[in-house]
């Protein structure tokens, strides 16, 4: 099956976050080239120096909306993996299930578009189909960062208002919403020293004002409906905190203490004013603040044309939210834009990762009609 010898020379690149993925990269050109796309090559270097790309392509007349579909080439790192026979990043079929790292999220979707193009006659296009594979997603959306801000596709994409399809893990259901979110970095600075001597300056004392303060933001937003929307699962920000003073050893007096804190984020929530209360606390305790990341949530109308459209191709009976976020926290300009894919988010980053084939099937099924819908 053609589809899954595609997946299985896709999941054989590492494409850890990482690591540079140039490599699959210029896997995922060759294989737009070959299929009559005009690609374009985006690379730029993240704050480690490692280069990274993004690869877009687009294929069929340039008049008309026409289809953009996005995913991503790079995944999450592997600690363990439960196939001693078959490591990551060798596709090992079993029982109706493709195993590796990223056959789910998302090199799987990716393979259904192209199946899908492969089904579509390019003499048959009379609107562009456009095809984005970022870098970066699992670690900020810092390649489709650089896609808004420097590609020519992209903004092609955007002046044109094409219907746009994000390929992430939904079981194929229609995905109108997700939430957002924002990443915090606080540190506190101590002096080191060996803690017999009495002499360093812990940092992590420095923290624990600030953190009782969180400890009593927590408290207070729980139960508060302006920080909840109760059409997602669940209705809450999910405000996470971390704590590490990353010292080697427990009689060093640690000469700093990071605070990460990371929540999401959901339309009509005021996600700036709990940044500025925490940046507040902070500073009142002296301590160093940064913001890390900062993603916007996605949300198209669910009564809209375009939704209706995403049903009715897909035979589901309505639109759905979802709590995990996408590259389409970036692409605030495209007013038409759903999550649909193949593969169970649930099965994604976990040390058994799978796609099921039938999904495969399904999601090449699906993605050919979207083409013929918009761009046919």
């Amino acid at each position: 099956m053609k589809s899954i010898e595609l997946l299985s020379e896709m999941v054989a690149f590492p494409s850890v976050s990482s690591t540079s993925n140039v490599d699959v990269s210029r896997w995922v050109e060759n294989q737009l080239k070959s299929r009559g796309f005009r690609t374009e090559w985006l690379s730029y270097t993240d704050s480690r120096g490692i280069e990274k790309v993004c690869v877009s392509g687009q294929i069929g007349p340039t008049e008309g909306r026409g289809l953009a579909y996005f995913c991503h080439s790079d995944v999450v790192p592997v600690s363990t993996w439960s196939f001693p026979e078959s490591g990551p990043w060798n596709l090992l079929q079993k029982d109706g299930r493709l195993y590796g790292r990223g056959s789910c999220d998302m090199k799987g979707s990716l393979i259904c578009m192209l199946s899908a193009v492969d089904a579509v006659s390019s003499t048959q296009l009379n609107a562009p189909l456009t095809i984005v594979c970022t870098a970066d997603e699992e670690v900020g959306l810092q390649g489709a960062r650089h896609v808004v801000a420097e590609s020519k596709m992209y903004r092609d994409v955007a002046q044109r208002r094409s219907r746009a399809i994000i390929g992430e893990p939904t079981l194929l259901n229609v995905v109108h919403a997700h939430k957002g979110g924002r990443s915090l970095r606080i540190t506190s600075k101590g002096i080191a020293a060996h803690s017999s001597t009495g002499k360093g300056v812990n940092a992590n004392f420095a923290m624990i004002p600030f953190l009782a303060e969180v400890n009593q933001l927590c408290e207070r937003i729980k139960d508060d409906p302006q920080w909840q929307d109760d059409r997602y699962d669940p209705p809450t920000i999910n405000l996470n905190l971390g704590i590490n003073d990353h010292t080697t050893a427990i009689n060093i007096t640690p000469a700093q203490s990071i605070c990460t804190i990371y929540f999401r984020t959901m339309p009509g929530i005021n996600a700036d004013a709990l940044v500025d209360e925490i940046k507040a606390a902070a500073e009142r305790h002296c301590l160093e603040f940064e913001i890390v990341f900062q993603g916007n949530p996605l949300f198209t109308d669910p009564d809209s044309s375009f939704i209706a459209e995403l049903l009715e191709l897909s035979g589901k009976s309505a639109s759905q939210t979802v709590s995990y976020g996408t590259d389409g926290s970036c692409f605030t300009e495209l007013t038409d834009i759903a999550v649909v894919g193949p593969g169970d988010i649930r099965q994604a980053h976990t040390d058994d990762e799978w796609i099921e084939i039938e999904q495969l099937n399904q999601g090449t099924a699906l993605y050919e009609k979207f083409i013929r819908r918009w761009c046919v």
